[in-house]
């Protein structure tokens, strides 16, 4: 059953094929960095930051996203963000000044922090009957899995053809189509919706938190755990606490507290963020291996993860739903989880003359498993454990959660490769490798968190049972 929909899988593909794009540019600018470097005159540290802005925004504004998805409409919100971030790609594209190529891909995030949650909050209320539901949830993760791993080939494809730019005009006519699409496929939006009351001191220290926190978290995997670092972490976190107490004190907040207190939402949340903190860097590392061990080219390694996507996308169509519809999310996602670490287990075996059919396929097919299901299995208990009316806000903190998560991933398995190499002696590649493998095996060990979190933390729901409102407003403090 669907909600207002006379289009229902007309009105899935759309939202996964934006999920597919919003995820495949935060890898589609890897394999371009070099020409980006030489076209505009970027240092290293500038070219970091061409991939950096987007997570760095991406990460901040997703729970402002999520709210506004609530409090203005989803298909409304949905429609906002999907023009700001096609509008910042027309920017990307037609940029002759690093500034505007910078600015550009952090306004990109925003557009992409406000369309995920909403983009979610329209499943969610569409696909309402059980079987659609994980249908519907198993495809979007895919896409979302399959966006990442195809990025780097496909910028790698049109950078040699022709040019840059076209990783980010590419965007142009998916996401021009989509809005003309999206008024007549996607449900409209209850009358009356408006933001009741800016909640402007939280908005102005939630966002700043977050964005001073995945900041810290990035510049600390370029140049280490230094003074600015450190001194910007910490005040993200202070703003955090800033954030919370402010939310406790107002009658409209952007984060109802009471919505952490929902077991399934902080599961998932947990869930998330050690998703994101294993997940990133089976495809960091493996990349590396590929490419320094292997001696791959950047283009070649991004067809290698291919496999990744396209299995993903099968399974997702096929297994993925019926495991969701007779086992539920919690099981689904141990699954996902256990799956992931016996592929993160499998890369930490890599040996120094390694071969891409007997050493990396295999345990890169158990990876296309182990990521739908653990995506689908970690977002869907938080938004089914919520009223209709909260969904927005509900995947705007799992997804928050999976976005620093993946910051701190990255930044963790840079670290662990890097003071690896720094304290072994021997020939180099073969520290090297052995480096990669020990950042696996941490990776792995991650993922195993999770399944024992998993358990202890998200409950199986009774899917006829509504939830409970845990946002009404209450009076605020004085």
């Amino acid at each position: 059953m669907t909600r207002a929909v006379s289009r229902p899988m007309a009105a899935l593909t759309l939202l996964t094929v934006i999920e597919l794009l919003v995820f495949l540019d935060t890898s589609v600018v890897n394999v371009a960095l070099p020409s980006i470097g030489r076209g505009l005159g970027l240092s290293v540290a500038g070219l970091a930051w061409v991939a950096g802005a987007y997570q760095l925004t991406f990460g901040g504004f997703q729970l402002v996203g999520g709210r506004a998805a609530d409090l203005l409409g989803r298909r409304r919100m949905f429609v906002t963000g999907l023009a700001v971030f096609t509008a910042a790609s027309l920017l990307a594209g037609a940029a002759r000044w690093a500034w505007l190529l910078l600015a550009a891909r952090a306004l990109q995030g925003v557009g992409a922090a406000v369309v995920v949650p909403a983009e979610i909050s329209l499943l969610a209320v569409t696909f309402t009957e059980p079987k659609a539901y994980a249908r519907a949830f198993g495809i979007w993760s895919a896409m979302g899995a399959a966006g990442a791993a195809i990025g780097t080939s496909l910028g790698g494809i049109l950078t040699q053809a022709l040019g840059w730019q076209s990783i980010f005009l590419v965007n142009l006519p998916i996401g021009a189509a989509a809005l003309l699409l999206s008024g007549r496929l996607l449900p409209a939006d209850e009358p009356g919706r408006r933001w009741r009351g800016l909640d402007l001191p939280g908005v102005l220290t939630g966002t700043s938190a977050l964005l001073l926190i995945v900041y810290a978290i990035t510049t600390a995997a370029d140049r280490g755990l230094d003074l600015v670092s450190l001194a910007t972490g910490v005040t993200g976190l202070f703003l955090g606490a800033v954030f919370l107490r402010v939310e406790a004190r107002t009658a409209t907040p952007v984060l109802a507290l009471g919505l952490l207190r929902v077991r399934n939402v902080t599961g998932s949340a947990l869930a998330n963020f050690v998703i994101g903190v294993a997940h990133v860097p089976a495809f960091f590392l493996l990349a590396l291996y590929l490419q320094q061990v292997l001696g791959y080219s950047p283009t070649a390694s991004g067809f290698a993860v291919l496999p990744v996507a396209a299995g993903g996308l099968v399974l997702a169509r096929t297994v993925l739903p019926r495991a969701l519809a007779h086992h539920g999310p919690r099981t689904v996602l141990a699954a996902g989880l256990t799956l992931l670490a016996v592929a993160l287990a499998g890369f930490a075996r890599l040996p120094l003359h390694g071969s891409y059919l007997w050493d990396v396929l295999p345990f890169g097919l158990v990876l296309a498993a182990a990521l739908p299901a653990s995506f689908a299995g970690s977002t869907i208990p938080a938004v089914k454990a919520v009223p209709a009316a909260d969904t927005g806000i509900a995947s705007g903190i799992v997804q928050t959660a999976q976005r620093v998560g993946s910051a701190l991933g990255a930044t963790g398995a840079t670290a662990v490769v890097s003071a690896w190499t720094a304290h072994h002696a021997g020939p180099h590649l073969t520290v090297y490798a052995t480096g990669l493998r020990v950042a696996f095996a941490a990776a792995a060990g991650v993922a195993l968190l999770g399944v024992a979190l998993t358990f202890a933390l998200i409950r199986t729901a009774d899917p006829a049972r509504p939830a409970e409102s845990p946002t009404e407003p209450s009076p605020a403090h004085h």
